[in-house]
């Protein structure tokens, strides 16, 4: 059995051979969500009345040309995470795209976009002000983070403890009715998840349709084609023992698919023949794979451009529904930058967008929710026990509700 910390991962409330027992709080009261540590429901978050005076009777919001091409305004908005409303024409409008540290664009249509300052063009109209309370024709609905001081969105306001359980029963339910709804799941991984021998468990999350798409690094893809041509991670073996020529084998799986011309052709030419790259190629899940200054090879499908990496990124973050970063601080603080803390349903209602992170180390936990990704829900752990145990949970929780996972030779292959 592994802990999570100092304490049993199945604790009495979530072994998945134990009912469920109920837990107190203080004397005559049951415990709140917060006061478990437990992965909070999914909330809605309702619109502002915009009825009220202190909205009907603001002013709307200002636009100035942006100067030249990449360069705001002075005094440009810098925009959040946050449900944002701006006035337009007398009407409160959301922008389309949100995410933080942006600006926000007025187009000739009449529509509100959030731009990054790179993609701003000269005499681009954008919104001037720093007020987020409505007074400047911007509201921030900032009551969605918990309720900053002075109504503020800001950095460097969370609390990371090591003392909470998690509630896997819940996060397992998450995953299947964001499956079922046709939601957009998006998982951020670090190679540690191929090392933590959780690549089987990544792999069937991919077959099964528990991911929407992938982002990661070069070295993930590397490693997990390094397994499935080699059966080694970095020269590692599955028992954790270093092989006699091993340190050369990631080099030799980079070689080969450069040689294939691409990961895709790799697969179809049967060079790689199992774990995460081939599940997304043959179930056609998106992958994005972003370089850095200490990457091998690379391969060839990685952006080596940050610009256009963070483009591709953002083509999958405008779409989340939910995401899973697991074992990479890089990335998840990358993608939860692009992330908005909420989810625009098609009916134009609002609810919060699920966003787990996972790592052993809680200082990467911490950092992620202190850059701005408030919403995140840390799981201090590794890889291995995370994926292993939610995986568990996922299968029993389709068990109880009838439903299949996939055929028997797709399970058995990834076992």
């Amino acid at each position: 059995m592994t802990r999570h910390c100092g304490r049993p991962l199945w604790s009495r409330c979530e072994h998945p051979r134990r009912a469920a027992q109920p837990v107190r709080g203080p004397v005559g009261t049951w415990p709140t969500p917060h006061q478990l540590g437990i992965f909070r429901p999914v909330t809605t978050i309702p619109h502002p009345d915009f009825t009220a005076s202190r909205f009907s009777s603001a002013p709307d919001a200002r636009f100035v040309p942006a100067p030249a091409d990449g360069v705001l305004p002075e005094d440009f908005f810098s925009t959040t995470n946050l449900p944002t409303y701006v006035r337009v024409r007398g009407e409160w409008k959301l922008p389309r795209e949100p995410r933080m540290d942006s600006a926000l664009v007025l187009d000739p249509k009449g529509e509100l976009w959030v731009r990054e300052m790179r993609r701003v063009r000269a005499g681009d109209l954008v919104a001037v002000g720093k007020n987020e309370d409505g007074t400047e024709g911007i509201y921030v609905n900032s009551e969605v983070a918990g309720g900053h001081d002075n109504g503020e969105f800001k950095f460097m306001a969370s609390e990371v403890s090591r003392e909470k359980p998690v509630d896997y029963t819940h996060l397992a339910q998450l995953l299947i009715e964001e499956r079922a709804r046709g939601g957009y799941i998006v998982w951020v991984t670090g190679p540690a998840l191929v090392h933590s021998r959780a690549r089987s468990d990544m792999t069937w999350f991919v077959m099964n349709g528990f991911v929407s798409a992938l982002l990661a690094g070069n070295a993930v893809a590397v490693h997990d084609i390094e397994a499935s041509i080699f059966g080694t991670t970095l020269g590692m073996s599955g028992k954790g023992e270093t092989t006699v020529g091993g340190h050369g084998l990631h080099m030799r799986a980079i070689n080969k698919v450069r040689a294939a011309g691409s990961i895709a052709k790799a697969v179809e030419a049967g060079v790689i023949t199992d774990g995460i790259m081939h599940a997304c190629v043959r179930k056609n899940v998106p992958y994005v794979l972003c370089g850095s200054i200490r990457d091998d090879g690379p391969l060839p499908d990685v952006y080596t451009d940050a610009a256009a990496a963070q483009d591709a990124m953002k083509s999958h973050t405008t779409r989340a529904t939910m995401a899973i970063m697991i074992a990479t601080a890089l990335h998840a603080i990358a993608t939860g930058n692009m992330l908005p803390a909420f989810v625009t349903e098609p009916d134009g209602t609002l609810r919060e967008l699920p966003t787990i992170c996972v790592d052993s180390a809680e200082f990467v936990v911490g950092k992620l929710k202190d850059r701005g990704t408030h919403q995140a829900f840390g799981v201090v752990t590794n890889a291995q026990d995370f994926m292993h145990i939610l995986r568990l949970f996922v299968e029993r929780e389709l068990d109880d509700r009838g439903a299949t996972v996939g055929s028997r030779a797709a399970t058995a292959a990834t076992r």
